[in-house]
């Protein structure tokens, strides 16, 4: 392997048997055995099915990762990406030998720290001044090196009070803190980090994504960064890999991984009436579409946003409306909008740069104002907001606010 190159992985596989440990029978197991010292195929693993969790299988074997192959260059920061059970966690797991693939090769040029779960690499009853020297030891860090880190450490993660304390004391969020920073700081080659910065607030999430920056850009380490927030995996990394139900759709540039994600993930944005509707008047379905008319369910900030109403009209109209109200991710009212008049088909247009990051979803009615609702479609269509480049962006995962304002500096 080149040394420009920091992981190498060939024909990666992770195969699971559900709900037991082992195959279920001695002879299977002892097939199983036998295949492994003679450097064999699992004999099982031929009847594993994709990992997809919306669907009951047929077998239960189920291929976590399968087939995945890629390189990731020294220096490079890496963001993966993909919907809850795509096999993200299970790639870090295996790239940091917490478990052993199924099938293929593993290359990795350096030291690894890994940063996947609250709690992982600390003994709870050890401080955290002690956790900090066991971790730099497990690294291969001389007591000089650690001792050289420490205050910077510990000033980082802001637990200088309770350095002396066991670790079992702090909150997951101390832990996270003291946790990322020993990994961080501790010189790794390969920076390994999970969706586990989530536990962190506002400004220490802001400061890790700092950090990470400079671990790549200035000391030309790798970073490998998993997170469902595209705004900062866009914010710091070049390369991004997409994974869907255990395998590699795309790696590549992250602007465009980005895009082919969000192009993937629409199952959400349409909503069908479950059956036929005795009301006189009522709404079929609603689908959420881009400028292009391509349904999705994820948009840039500054994209507008499409609604497509199919409405079933019956008999002579009189005042009746269509009423519109946009829901935040706390189901607060961001703001609402009413059309004119009612027609079987009708659309609704939100414009670019008024909605900032976010997950969204809206609430529709046809009524009659002030006297009554005929039909109501609630808390539907759910959709998400991603910002990669606003004037707040720069602000990271500090929440500020739903709305981009209307307003100039005087």
């Amino acid at each position: 392997m080149s040394r420009d190159i920091a992981i190498k992985v060939e024909n990666l596989g992770k195969l699971y048997r559900l709900g037991e440990v082992g195959t279920g029978t001695l002879s299977h197991d002892l097939k199983r055995w036998a295949a492994k010292v003679r450097g064999k195929e699992d004999p099982f693993s031929k009847i594993g099915e994709t990992n997809d969790r919306t669907q009951k299988g047929d077998t239960n074997y189920v291929w976590a990762l399968k087939d995945v192959d890629f390189e990731i260059q020294k220096g490079q920061a890496v963001g993966i990406i993909g919907r809850n059970g795509a096999g993200k966690s299970t790639l870090l797991k295996l790239l940091s030998k917490i478990t052993k693939p199924s099938t293929g090769i593993i290359k990795v040029n350096g030291r690894v720290a890994s940063l996947l779960e609250v709690g992982t690499g600390f003994h709870p009853e050890m401080t955290g001044r002690e956790n900090i020297f066991l971790n730099g030891a497990i690294m291969g860090m001389t007591k000089g090196e650690i001792k050289g880190k420490f205050d910077e450490i510990v000033e980082f993660a802001g637990v200088g009070r309770y350095v002396d304390t066991p670790v079992k004391r702090y909150s997951s969020g101390m832990y996270v803190r003291l946790a990322f920073a020993v990994a961080a700081h501790l010189e790794p080659e390969i920076l390994i980090v999970d969706e586990v910065l989530a536990v962190g607030d506002a400004e220490f999430q802001k400061k890790c994504i700092g950090k990470m920056k400079d671990v790549s850009a200035k000391d030309g380490r790798t970073v490998l960064f998993v997170s469902h927030d595209l705004g900062a995996v866009a914010q710091l990394c070049d390369q991004t890999m997409v994974l869907s139900k255990g395998t590699s759709e795309f790696m590549g540039v992250t602007d465009e991984a980005i895009v082919r994600y969000i192009q993937s993930s629409h199952s959400s944005s349409t909503y069908v009436a479950n059956s036929p509707n005795i009301l006189r008047h009522y709404i079929k379905s609603i689908v959420v579409t881009d400028k292009n008319n391509e349904m999705k369910s994820e948009f840039y900030y500054d994209e507008p946003i499409h609604f497509k109403f199919e409405l079933s009209l019956t008999g002579d109209l009189a005042n009746e409306k269509l009423f519109v109200i946009v829901l935040d991710s706390k189901k607060r009212r961001i703001f609402a909008c009413e059309s004119k008049t009612l027609s079987s088909t009708m659309e609704l247009m939100i414009e670019s740069h008024l909605l900032v990051r976010g997950r969204y979803s809206i609430t529709a009615m046809i009524h009659l104002p002030k006297i009554e609702q005929i039909n109501v479609a609630e808390d539907v269509c759910s959709f998400e907001v991603i910002d990669t480049g606003s004037e707040l962006q720069i602000h990271g995962v500090y929440d500020y606010g739903v709305v981009f304002g209307r307003f100039q500096w005087m």
